[in-house]
């Protein structure tokens, strides 16, 4: 099958029937059938929440053992990618290289497009060949995010990641049969399909919408699983600006049960460390057994604060 004959086979790259017109339409009217796509992706989301769950028990197993989530993509899928990546140290307080996004075309496509990066499956292996501090491993998880599921970028680097024994996924927005007579490497399909989008093969339209809601649930999920959160609240950020200064404060509040002035106190016993700060609020006690706790916990907040 030529690769005309592929992407015309695609639901991504489909005519859709709704908005043949909005050329014609006015203002109101073509945000209004936008939008009213937007809100099919939500479902096309729900029904692989398996696949994710999956994906994110994975991710977190490798966090836990030393293993990094690689993200690798082209195009839109590439800087939803880096993105994401890229929230995880001020959010949650992870090393720079724990989730990294890598990119066709390199750091500088994030900003302008470099369209024919993706057509190479050498270059996708060269991308990986390239992390630093540390080789990409069998520790590693390498996520592949492709609209199409076809992507040469993506696909050369899925196999190669599973050639070295790496865990591999795949986020596509087309039909999982589809996508898996594309790429055969990937461990766990993620393919919410959004079907056409309404400017045809815009796929930084509703396929990208998608991709986002499903980066923000693995990397979300992860993040629990690993303790970086007590309840629904965040409690490993890093302070690196004066708002995240007096989040943090309002953090150690209203779960320590302390004033402004005692949660201050706290955070600067505790070396600016959140989590610390709860143990010290909860326990009365000093940093260096707050630190103890914490250790003992596997760094669980709860665990820490229960024992």
């Amino acid at each position: 099958m030529t690769l005309f004959e592929h992407l015309a086979a695609l639901q991504t790259e489909a005519v859709n029937p709704r908005t043949t017109e909005i050329d014609l339409a006015s203002t109101r009217e073509v945000v209004e059938m936008l939008h009213a796509e937007d809100r099919t992706v939500a479902l096309a989301v729900e029904l692989v929440l398996d696949d994710v769950a999956e994906a994110v028990d994975l991710v977190a197993s490798a966090f836990l053992t030393g293993g990094r989530l690689i993200y690798i993509g082209a195009g839109t899928s590439g800087r939803l990618g880096v993105v994401d990546a890229s929230e995880m140290p001020p959010t949650y307080g992870t090393q720079p290289d724990m989730v990294q996004g890598l990119m066709a075309g390199g750091p500088n496509a994030v900003f302008r497009s470099v369209e024919g990066a993706e057509d190479s499956t050498e270059a996708g292996v060269q991308a990986l060949l390239s992390l630093s501090p540390i080789p990409l491993n069998a520790k590693d998880v390498v996520c592949g995010i492709s609209a199409s599921g076809r992507t040469p970028f993506v696909q050369g680097g899925l196999e190669y990641a599973h050639s070295i024994g790496c865990t591999t996924i795949l986020l596509a927005t087309n039909p999982k049969d589809v996508v898996r007579q594309h790429c055969q490497h990937a461990d766990v399909y993620i393919c919410p399909v959004v079907g056409p989008e309404p400017i045809t093969g815009s796929t930084r339209m509703k396929s990208g919408t998608a991709q986002k809601i499903v980066l923000n649930m693995i990397t979300s999920a992860s993040m629990v699983r690993i303790g970086k959160t007590y309840g629904n609240v965040m409690v490993d950020l890093q302070l690196t600006n004066e708002k995240l200064k007096e989040r943090a404060k309002r953090i150690v509040m209203t779960l320590g049960g302390v004033d402004y002035e005692g949660a201050e106190g706290l955070l600067d016993a505790a070396n600016g460390h959140v989590k610390t700060a709860l143990v010290m609020a909860k326990h009365s006690c000093s940093r260096e057994q707050a630190e103890e706790r914490l250790l003992a916990a596997n760094g669980f907040v709860r665990a820490a604060i229960n024992s």
